[in-house]
C-alpha cells in the first residue's frame, strides 16, 4: 500500500488525497507535521524521486521563510536533509511513498502515470 505524508491544512495535499480516492486508490496517510520523514527515509526517497534536495522545499511556507533563502542556499545537503527530517513543514507536500517510486507535491498528470502502471 501506497504511503502519502500529508498535512491536514494543505490544500494541495486535501487535493491529491481526494484524487486517489477517485481512482480508488488506497493509501495510508501520516501526518507529515507529527511524523516528518526520517533521515533514514529521506536517504532512500530523496534519490528514488530523481529531484534534488533543494527541491524537497516547501519554499511558499513559513518554515522556509523563517530561514531565509540565503542561509538554505548556504546549506551543505546533508545540512538540508538535517531540516527536512526536524520540521515536517519545510517538507513540499503531499510525498507519495510507493515501493520503489516517490513522487513530491501533486501533479496529477505524474500521479496518474503512476498508478496506471
Amino acid at each position: 500500500m501506497a504511503l502519502v505524508l500529508s498535512y491536514s491544512g494543505c490544500s494541495t495535499c486535501k487535493k491529491a488525497l481526494s484524487w486517489l480516492k477517485s481512482k480508488n486508490v488506497s493509501v495510508t496517510v501520516r501526518p507529515i507535521v507529527d511524523e516528518p520523514p526520517t533521515k533514514a527515509e529521506l536517504a532512500k526517497w530523496i534519490p528514488a524521486s530523481k529531484q534534488p534536495v533543494k527541491k524537497w522545499l516547501n519554499t511558499s511556507g513559513l518554515s522556509y521563510r523563517a530561514l531565509g533563502k540565503e542561509k538554505v542556499d548556504a546549506a551543505t545537503e546533508a545540512t538540508l536533509v538535517q531540516w527536512l527530517a526536524a520540521d515536517g513543514k519545510l517538507v513540499k507536500r503531499p510525498v507519495l511513498v510507493d515501493g520503489n517510486t516517490v513522487l513530491i507535491g501533486f501533479k496529477e498528470d505524474a500521479w496518474a502515470a503512476h498508478f496506471e502502471k
